[in-house]
């Protein structure tokens, strides 16, 4: 039986802070595989001669949304792309926080303002948090007190002048107590978590770079976690076979677990924190291309 062959894609050039990338691929070879690192937008990249396409750290893709879901329905159409185009398309543009909470899914409240719908600002409480439908590692994203309105207002402008639809949440203050929770599945089974602490400090620029996640540490979810993890994962529309999946969540007003982020993307699995993961991600990953 030939060696399944896979690609681990990330941008170019690959991110150096990416420390899940050489670990899998290493693994991934000692399991059989043929297997290269490639960049998404690299056109010389023969997409059909892969088994897999494992999309890991593409993180420019909030700057070229459409480029980028283009690629992956391309990409899809020539090989097995995880996660699926049809995924990419929904889970790249932040809106999708509105379904799940249609979904009856415990979500951070969440308004959004798009190009055209004008520049004013909903009532949020005593701090807000004001960042694009479509980012990534806290991109053009900052945390201001109510007093600094105007300058909320020049950050959802420029936005705007870029295109892009703002997304305005109340910051959710026990962020600073208990930190932000990521929970990693893989192959549709709970994997492992992690702890983090908050990423926007107060006063920090939109434009200013941010470390997307300070303070890792490993965590044991509770069952309250776990179970609105679930939740958020089963309301995805379609049902998708994910090979990988994050749910991010931060305590709410009442204590509870909320939705921040759900990333079926490109998201940083945390192999690092957890290094007795990556055998299992590795056999998930053969498999799928096998």
């Amino acid at each position: 039986m030939a060696s399944p062959r896979i690609a681990l894609v990330t941008r170019r050039p690959a991110p150096e802070h990416d420390h899940d990338l050489p670990s899998l691929a290493r693994a991934l070879g000692e399991a059989g595989a043929e297997v290269r690192v490639v960049g998404w937008d690299d056109p010389d990249v023969d997409w059909a001669g892969f088994d897999l396409a494992v999309i890991r750290s593409t993180w420019d893709y909030s700057w070229r949304g459409e480029e980028y879901v283009a690629w992956a329905e391309r990409c899809a159409r020539l090989t097995r792309l995880a996660n699926p185009a049809d995924v990419v398309r929904w889970n790249t543009d932040k809106r999708y926080l509105g379904e799940l909470a249609a979904a009856g899914v415990p979500v951070v409240p969440t308004y959004y303002r798009a190009p055209g719908d004008g520049t004013e600002l909903p009532e949020a409480g005593e701090e807000f948090v004001v960042k694009p439908t479509s980012g990534a590692g806290a991109r053009y994203a900052a945390r201001y007190r109510a007093d600094e309105r105007e300058a909320a207002l020049a950050h959802l402008a420029r936005m705007h002048e870029e295109g892009f639809t703002a997304m305005v949440q109340p910051y959710m203050r026990r962020i600073d107590v208990t930190g932000e929770r990521a929970l990693v599945f893989c192959g549709g089974q709970f994997l492992h978590a992690v702890q983090k602490g908050a990423v926007l400090a107060p006063g920090t620029a939109y434009d200013a770079a941010k470390t997307a996640h300070p303070d890792l540490r490993p965590w044991r979810p509770t069952e309250a976690e776990l179970d609105v993890a679930a939740r958020a994962l089963a309301a995805v529309p379609g049902s998708p076979d994910l090979l990988y999946a994050r749910v991010d969540l931060v305590d709410g007003a009442d204590g509870g677990p909320h939705v921040m982020e759900l990333e079926l993307v490109e998201p940083n699995l945390f192999l690092a924190v957890h290094p007795g993961s990556l055998s299992r991600v590795a056999e998930l990953i053969y498999k799928a291309a096998a």
